[in-house]
């Protein structure tokens, strides 16, 4: 059999990064910036108020009190907008908005809150020092400075930048589109009664989410049936439009496999049984350029294969490290066997830390979840990581130091602690 690192070795020798290409920003969030961008504007780009108050030379008002306050004329009214506002004299002040351009002459603006609000003249009751509530030209970013790097995704906050020094497309590594297929004549439909014999399809919709997790759009084919011309046809219409292709099922020595009857000889596919448990039968290859990973079609072997193969080679193609799932060395806490040969990756809760909110010496603690069935999703749910038995390990004693692949925050239980229940949730439709 073929090893998990083989397997993955050769997978990741076969993906490359999405081509770059300059998007509107509006379609850039969750992409890979592809080159450095350098600013061509400051930011700000003009000397203007941080606050809502009044423009004043400090000087003016250095000597003011609560007690004695100086009172100075107000001479303009400077709203946020385009214009240059007429410079400030000796002994003058503007009333200011927050964001409007700082008069000439002005050195300081004294918040509304220091002065009696006066429109015509105004009290000024403390004394700003000099230079506050100003915020300044390039203060933020200056022209010619590295504003993102290459390799940055870009959130919420990385649009904004882009938009602040006016980047209107920039280069990125778009994010992989990617048609997800379960195949099988047994399937319905979520939310549609099944019939004696057939099942409803979990694996499309787990692995469909499992790619937006991973930064991917989606595209879900439904009702592919275990006949070949049928597949063939679903599969071939959609390879032209996406980046990669995940399919679920119809892997294994079965006479009714029709992934594997199909997509044996295109392209550089490969089926393999690969030394692991659960998921042993599994395929990859490329078919015309792009990538084609089978995963079996038992929904945890389904979802524990594309957390070691697909994940990383889905950031990858969009231009980052191919990392998969992050790894934490953790202590036995139940004694386990495992088959030899065999690479298994184990459904475990872990500890958490005592009350002092600290772990013990050995760190978090991994007990098994009930069941390890390769159908049984309650158990994947229910786990926070995969206990990871080396092949040549077949007894596990209590104690033992091994790694786990986390799965992710327990929302479970934070949801469950706010005391919702289902009358309280409504229907988005």
């Amino acid at each position: 059999m073929t090893t998990v690192d083989e397997h993955t070795a050769r997978i990741l020798a076969a993906v490359a990064p999405t081509r770059p290409r300059r998007v509107d920003l509006a379609h850039a969030h969750g992409c890979v910036l592809a080159a450095d961008v350098r600013a061509t504007v400051a930011v700000p780009s003009f000397d203007n108020s941080a606050m809502d108050g009044y423009a004043v030379r400090a000087a003016d008002v250095a000597d003011t009190s609560a007690q004695t306050p100086v009172v100075l004329p107000v001479e303009a009214d400077i709203p946020a907008g385009p214009g240059i506002p007429v410079p400030l004299r000796p002994g003058a002040a503007a009333r200011i908005m927050t964001g409007a351009p700082l008069p000439a002459g002005a050195d300081a603006v004294v918040q509304l809150e220091w002065t009696d609000a006066g429109r015509e003249a105004v009290a000024v009751h403390q004394a700003p020092r000099r230079g506050l509530h100003i915020r300044r030209v390039g203060e933020d970013v200056k022209p010619g400075s590295l504003v993102l790097s290459a390799g940055t995704i870009l959130g919420s906050a990385q649009i904004g930048l882009l938009a602040a020094v006016n980047v209107a497309r920039p280069p990125v590594c778009p994010r992989p589109r990617v048609a997800v297929l379960s195949t099988g004549s047994e399937l319905v439909e979520v939310g549609s009664p099944p019939r004696p014999g057939q099942i409803v399809d979990s694996n499309s919709h787990a692995i469909a989410a499992a790619v937006r997790e991973c930064g991917g759009l989606v595209r879900r084919l439904v009702g592919v049936s275990d006949d070949a011309d049928a597949f063939t046809k679903s599969f071939y219409d959609v390879l032209a439009e996406v980046d990669a292709v995940v399919t679920t099922g119809g892997v294994s020595v079965g006479a009714y496999d029709v992934v594997k009857e199909v997509l044996t000889g295109a392209g550089s596919m490969r089926f393999d049984h690969v030394a692991m448990q659960p998921g042993r039968p599994q395929g990859f290859g490329l078919i015309e350029g792009v990538p084609v990973f089978t995963l079996p079609g038992n929904p945890v072997s389904a979802l524990v294969s594309f957390d070691l193969f697909v994940r990383p080679a889905l950031a990858r193609l969009r231009g980052l490290p191919a990392t998969g799932l992050p790894t934490l060395e953790v202590t036995v806490g139940t004694a386990l066997r495992s088959s030899p040969g065999r690479r298994a990756y184990i459904r475990v809760r872990l500890d958490g830390p005592g009350p002092d909110g600290r772990y013990g010496p050995g760190g978090p603690v991994a007990h098994p979840v009930a069941a390890q069935g390769s159908h049984q999703l309650t158990s994947l749910a229910a786990a926070q990581a995969l206990l990871v038995v080396p092949e040549e390990v077949t007894e596990v004693p209590v104690g033992s130091r091994l790694t786990a692949l986390l799965l992710g925050a327990d929302s479970g239980s934070i949801l469950s602690g706010m005391g919702w229940t289902d009358a309280d949730v409504t229907d988005d439709r």
